[in-house]
């Protein structure tokens, strides 16, 4: 049984930054900006989706295979010690090398005292032009997972997730306080000046959803800069990510959020009393009705049951 404990409030960040073609430079730019945050009071930090490398996904291509590794692997445990180091726990996005021939999109935390905590598997694997994740990736088998580190139940989510609800409310049915979605999201430079503002407007708009329907924090981090299909190519052969990793509230209110185009750290204060507050003032858990959800479990109704 899950309980909400009504611990002090903790600072969580979003690290927001571009990935360049270097995973070297990535990695260093990943522990330099989670050192920023923890030097501005964080004690829990989440990078972004796959911030080692840029986002391959782009195209179909099997040299990009030699990208992933295990997980716990080595760079988990760079980010053990780092966490050890600065006693801040981290999330942290990486390309799984499962077995050969079996890859997922993985997300782990670690903990300053308890090292490796576990991870959770992208269940929501998309395929759309640029964003071709199913020829790497195969689904999630984990199941929705809840860390608790530093007094604070974290649900980690990864990109795709974050437009399901379901995924959400299971979550939050699992004791999550918090639910991290690191993400690799943004425009098709062709289309922004037509469909621009409208894709970024339900990117927020959905999130900020989540934390309503389900009275908790969320905390959307995404990269940003512009990143072509090929190394060879040029703007707008890619993706131009939007940045604008933000945190909201039990409420729905933005805490806080980065630009389009700024790196950095973006903080608020998690309060775990906000949730009780909120969920006291619109009690949804309280009112579901369970009882007629079991349909829920198909994927579309041809007929009314």
């Amino acid at each position: 049984m899950t309980s909400l404990k009504m611990s002090e409030p903790v600072q969580i960040a979003a690290v927001q930054f571009s990935c360049s073609p270097d995973p070297a430079k990535n990695l260093a730019r990943a522990i330099e900006l989670t050192r920023n945050a923890a030097a501005k009071g964080a004690k829990i930090v989440c990078l972004p989706e796959l911030f080692l490398t840029r986002y391959f996904c782009q195209t179909e291509d099997p040299s990009n295979y030699e990208l992933a590794e295990p997980v716990p692997g080595p760079t988990s445990a760079v980010f053990e010690s780092l966490s050890a180091e600065l006693g801040v726990s981290i999330v942290l996005s990486l390309f799984e090398k499962r077995a050969e021939g079996l890859y997922h999109n993985t997300a782990c935390v670690v903990d300053p005292k308890r090292g490796y905590l576990g991870k959770y598997r992208k269940m929501h694997v998309p395929d759309d032009p640029l964003f071709m994740e199913k020829y790497y990736f195969a689904p999630g088998d984990l199941g929705v997972k809840v860390f608790e580190t530093q007094g604070i139940k974290v649900a980690v989510l990864i990109c795709w997730d974050q437009w399901f609800p379901e995924a959400a409310r299971i979550a939050t049915l699992m004791g999550a306080q918090v639910i991290c979605y690191p993400t690799a999201i943004g425009w098709q430079p062709y289309e922004q000046e037509s469909h621009g503002t409208a894709q970024y407007e339900a990117w927020e708009t959905i999130q900020r959803s989540h934390a309503v329907a389900n009275g908790c924090f969320v905390v959307a981090v995404n990269r940003t800069g512009f990143e072509p299909t090929s190394p060879a190519g040029s703007y707008p052969d890619g993706i131009q990510f939007w940045g604008q990793s933000f945190i909201a509230g039990p409420d729905g209110a933005i805490l806080n959020q980065a630009s389009e185009t700024e790196e950095g750290v973006v903080l608020a204060s998690i309060r775990p009393k906000a949730i009780s507050e909120q969920r006291h003032g619109w009690p949804f858990l309280r009112d579901r009705r369970t009882d007629v959800y079991s349909v829920l479990t198909q994927t579309f109704l041809d007929e009314n049951p």
